[in-house]
């Protein structure tokens, strides 16, 4: 050992070597240091997804904003680009082992970069869908409270993981068999875990219960079509499976069965049987329901299902645990008359009060570092969570901030910070406290890249780089670089808009109707009672945790024939695009095999049409252990998904892989008109194009749209929907400000053509435009949960009375 350490120093040079001596330092050479000269990162060349031979130098320990309309590159640039390069340089410095664990990177579309430093990302993803996934687990509070509790809790009653709701008490023995010295000896071994979660719901804090009616009809018999469940129609084999078992008879109304011939029908084990002369397996109702429905992805199922499973399945708080997740004696353990149940239950605001009243000096790192955690989650703008807040349940701005929370108090420098429109769901009032955070980052010494569309963020960067002209094939090139004043005067789409304010409309439409809401408490609301008015674009606004989307999404009562748009993650396979995603194929497939005499499922890349050599995906992927996968286009279809064969049946002249390359607005003309036409499909490309999404093409895998494209793509969908009434989250997430015009023009429409629409909203200039506001607060947490106003946008300008109605004052000026 002391021989390694000692060749270590002498080669790592001593006092007689390397930098510090020689002719090229001291008072002779009054040149600045060549470690001095990289204070910028060089991207030359870069070619990921739209950008065409992008080439642009970003300063180092500055805040740099990109800008540019949805869909221009910002990410392709910043996020696949920059920082991908800056990740897959980092995992290279493990040893291939260490590799083999990590997600493989492919090495970016890019010529040169030069002077990447190590890159933070903090995207909007949403945060993971996993029901027992709360704020506290996604953060490290959770963990040091458990610690906390197994030190200090009376009575003691194990190690961390008895406070754990994701680990279950289990135990058992038995015999095992040990060689020793020669011998094979016997001996008996027993072992227990004592674990914190509840038996009953399995930690999730619910259990589902199955609403029978929604099932069947019992006032008749099988013989007559009870079953009310989608694919189980009278005469199909879901529906013979029962009719025909011989469990019971299918003749007689279902409430005059006995009370086993109920059990066989609802809950019977599976069993293999012959049924209509045909080996099948038979099971009860309900587990078959359960496993073919129930465990499924809420989102990727189809929308009849969905409605079905939203009307069948209803979920109430655990009656062992009551929704904290957590076994009993998890529960009895307590400090200061204070069980972790009640911890996590707490406004986070609240809890470190609490934490901070503990003077423990046993465990003094441990809650030096829980008070940190949780005095960020306040100076962020989160106080107002709790740590049991199922994380799926966050909106894409709070996940961000919650994953913030880790930097915040780093002592890291010269480190890339990106963000992904770190103002999404902030209120005008919370962007200034965003906006010190981005400059103390920037103060540490921090180079900070922000993708941004608010002019509130860009008024304070030292450099901005702006993408364009336009969106999609249109983008893709650097319009502007240089200062904020630079952009102002520059010709490009965001410094033309950069001064943009709506002003308020000088007359308002009269509402046809209300919505009423009576004593809503869901989460911070207190007792609200509020009409909605229909007909017309309502805003309901607010500071973030005030209770806009409870009072939204989870107090408008069921039956209002409410089309709510939010803004999940659409969920998508590379195969899944714009076309198949709208239900736009449907009619095209319909089309093409009408016009050539075929079947429409030759014209589909997942079934009968697809290459042999890729099936269907275009590419083909090579796995390459612990390096990057390569995908290689298809030699057999070059890229093009289909089958040769396939591509000789044409529609207006041109195949099926044409059509999925053409862009929205091409296709739009394509089948409005001539031999192609196809009113469904015309139908449908129109709503696309009135979203703002004509450059988009039809065959671009949904894994490759941004934030806001996926958003607007699923208010295309929703619009065709039959409800009067629309709720939608923040659509103007990731709309550059030229966009948000063109959506105020949708939304106009929308209400013109007879529909109400509720917008839950941060934008000013959506609020300018509303015909009625409904203000929530003042507050976040237990500060919020009040209607403080209800009235016409002038109104809540004169006013002036709340954060809202200021900050609404100071933009229409």
């Amino acid at each position: 050992m002391s021989m390694t350490t000692r060749t270590g120093t002498e080669t790592g040079g001593g006092p007689d070597t390397g930098a510090g001596s020689g002719p090229d330092t001291g008072a002779e050479s009054p040149g600045p240091h060549a470690a001095d000269s990289h204070d910028v990162i060089r991207v030359h060349g870069a070619r990921e997804n739209n950008l065409k031979d992008v080439s642009v130098e970003i300063p180092k320990r500055r805040l740099t904003v990109f800008t540019g309309v949805s869909g221009s590159g910002k990410s392709s640039l910043v996020f696949d680009t920059i920082a991908a390069e800056s990740q897959r340089l980092i995992n290279e410095t493990y040893s291939a082992f260490v590799q083999g664990f990590m997600p493989t990177l492919a090495r970016p579309e890019v010529d040169v970069l030069e002077g990447v430093t190590t890159a933070i990302t903090v995207d909007q993803q949403r945060m993971g869908g996993d029901p027992r996934s709360t704020v506290g687990t996604a953060t490290d509070a959770n963990a040091m409270l458990r610690i906390l509790f197994s030190r200090l809790g009376r009575p003691h009653i194990g190690s961390p993981k008895a406070f754990s709701f994701n680990v279950p008490s289990i135990s058992g023995a038995g015999a095992v068999t040990i060689e020793r010295g020669g011998k094979t000896v016997k001996e008996k071994r027993s072992f227990s875990i004592t674990g914190g979660m509840c038996p009953r719901c399995e930690g999730r804090g619910t259990v589902t219960d199955l609403d029978l009616s929604q099932l069947y009809d019992d006032s008749k018999s099988l013989g007559e079509g009870a079953l009310t469940i989608p694919g189980y129609k009278a005469g199909g084999w879901n529906y013979r499976l029962y009719s025909e078992s011989g469990f019971y008879d299918p003749d007689k109304p279902i409430r005059e069965y006995t009370r086993k011939e109920l059990d066989d029908f609802l809950h019977r084990e599976p069993i293999r049987m012959k049924i209509a002369g045909i080996n099948m397996t038979y099971e009860g109702l309900i587990p078959r329901i359960r496993k073919s429905m129930l465990a499924k992805d809420r989102e990727s199922m189809q929308p009849h299902i969905r409605e079905f499973v939203d009307r069948a399945v209803t979920f109430t708080a655990c009656p062992d645990c009551g929704g904290t997740r957590l076994s009993e004696a998890a529960r009895s353990s307590r400090i200061e008359g204070i069980s972790i149940a009640d911890a996590c239950a707490m406004q986070i605001s609240d809890l470190a009060e609490w934490v901070r009243g503990l003077a423990e000096p046993s465990v003094a790192p441990l809650l030096t570092a829980l008070q940190q955690t949780l005095d960020s989650f306040v100076e962020i703008g989160l106080g107002y969570l709790s740590l049991e807040r199922p994380s799926g349940t966050l909106s894409g701005g709070e996940a961000q901030r919650v994953k913030m929370i880790r930097h915040l108090g780093s002592s890291l420098t010269d480190v890339t910070y990106v963000f992904d429109e770190p103002t999404t769901g902030l209120h005008p009032h919370d962007i200034r406290r965003m906006n010190d955070l981005l400059l103390r980052l920037r103060d540490k010494g921090n180079t900070v890249l922000v993708v941004e569309h608010k002019p509130e963020v860009i008024a304070i960067a030292d450099h901005v780089v702006d993408l364009g002209p336009g969106a999609g094939a249109a983008g893709g090139s650097v319009c502007f670089e240089g200062g904020v004043e630079g952009l102002r005067a520059s010709g490009t789409i965001t410094g033309r808009h950069f001064g943009d304010r709506a002003a308020l409309k000088k007359t308002v439409r009269e509402p046809t109707g209300t919505l009423p809401i009576r004593g809503a408490k869901a989460n911070n609301l207190r007792d609200v009672d509020v009409d909605i008015p229909l007909g017309v674009l309502a805003v309901v606004t607010g500071v973030a945790g005030s209770g806009k989307s409870s009072l939204v999404h989870g107090s408008i009562p069921a039956g209002a024939g409410v089309v709510s748009v939010d803004q999940g993650a659409i969920r998508g396979s590379r195969r899944s695009n714009p076309a198949t995603y709208t239900g736009l194929l449907d009619p095209i497939r319909k089309a093409f095999a009408k016009a050539n005499g075929v079947k429409p499922a030759l014209f589909s890349a997942n079934s009968e049409g697809a290459c042999p050599g890729c099936n269907g995906a275009g590419v083909v992927y090579t796995d390459l252990a612990m390096m990057a996968g390569v995908a290689t286009t298809c030699e057999e279809c070059e890229g093009k998904r289909f089958q040769a064969s396939v591509l000789e049946y044409r529609l207006g002249g041109r195949d099926i892989s044409e059509v999925l390359a053409m862009p929205v607005t091409e296709a739009k003309e394509f089948f409005g008109a001539g031999e192609a036409r196809t009113p469904a499909a015309h139908t449908v490309l129109g709503r696309l194009a009135d979203v703002g999404l004509g450059y988009l093409t039809l065959g671009q895998p949904l894994t490759t749209l941004s934030g806001g494209e996926r958003q607007r793509l699923k208010l295309a969908t929703h619009m065709a929907d039959k409800g009067g009434v629309y709720v939608l989250d923040e659509p103007t997430a990731g709309l550059h400000l030229a966009d948000v015009e063109q959506l105020l023009g949708l939304l106009d429409r929308l209400v013109d053509s007879g529909k109400s629409v509720i917008v839950v909203e941060h934008h000013q200039a959506v609020m300018a435009h509303a015909d009625w506001i409904i203000d929530l607060g003042p507050g976040a947490g237990h500060d919020g949960g009040r209607v403080v106003f209800e009235g016409t946008p002038a109104d809540l300008v004169a006013a002036r009375s709340t954060l809202t109605g200021e900050h609404l004052a100071d933009y229409v000026g």
